[in-house]
C-alpha cells in the first residue's frame, strides 16, 4: 500500500521539467531555489508543526553522505512554509525560530512566506514534511510527504545514489 502513496504524490509534481521558485533567505534577501542546483538535490519542504516528521531521514543523510563520500556531491536544500505568518509580530519570531534550525542544521533555509511550493508546478502539501530528490537540472526524480516509512527512506539513498552513478 505505501508504494502506492509514494506513486500518487510523485505523480502530482510536474515531472520532467526543470523547477523553480522565488522564495527569501533568513535575511530578507529573495532567493531562487534553481541557485541550489548543479548537483543532485534532496529538498525538504516542512511547515512549523511538521519539522520533526522525516527527522531520521536528515540525521541519516549526513551519516551515510560521510560514510560514502558523497558530502559535497549531494545539495540539502530546506525550505519552511510560513504562510500566513507574514505580518508584525509573527514574521520576527518565526524567522528567529528559522535562523535558530539554521544553526543547529548548518543549512540555510529559504522561506515560504505565500506557499509558492504548495501551488503549481509543485504541488507540495502545505501542512505536511515533503522530501523531494531532484536531479542537477533541478528535475524532480522522486518525492514523498509525511513521515517516510525505512522503505522510502531507503528509496531516496537508492536514487541519489543513481544520480551519482553509483
Amino acid at each position: 500500500m505505501y508504494g502506492l502513496m509514494v506513486l500518487a504524490l510523485a505523480a502530482t509534481t510536474d515531472r520532467g521539467v526543470a523547477l523553480d521558485a522565488s522564495l527569501s533567505t533568513s535575511s530578507g534577501a529573495p532567493g531562487q531555489l534553481a541557485s541550489q542546483w548543479g548537483k543532485p538535490t534532496v529538498l525538504f519542504y516542512e511547515d512549523r508543526s511538521s519539522t520533526g516528521l522525516n527527522q531520521v531521514l536528515k540525521d541519516t543523510l549526513f551519516k551515510r553522505g560521510a560514510e560514502l563520500g558523497v558530502l559535497g556531491l549531494v545539495s540539502v536544500v530546506a525550505v519552511a512554509n510560513l504562510e500566513g505568518l507574514d505580518w508584525f509580530p509573527a514574521r520576527d519570531f518565526a524567522l528567529g525560530a528559522v535562523r535558530v534550525a539554521e544553526k543547529e542544521a548548518n543549512i540555510a533555509v529559504f522561506i515560504d512566506w505565500s506557499g509558492v511550493l504548495a501551488k503549481p508546478p509543485w504541488r507540495l502539501p502545505a501542512k505536511s514534511s515533503s522530501v523531494v530528490v531532484l536531479d542537477a537540472t533541478g528535475r524532480v526524480m522522486w518525492q514523498a510527504s509525511g513521515a517516510l516509512e525505512p522503505s522510502a527512506r531507503e528509496a531516496v539513498f537508492a536514487q541519489l545514489l543513481q544520480l551519482l552513478g553509483r
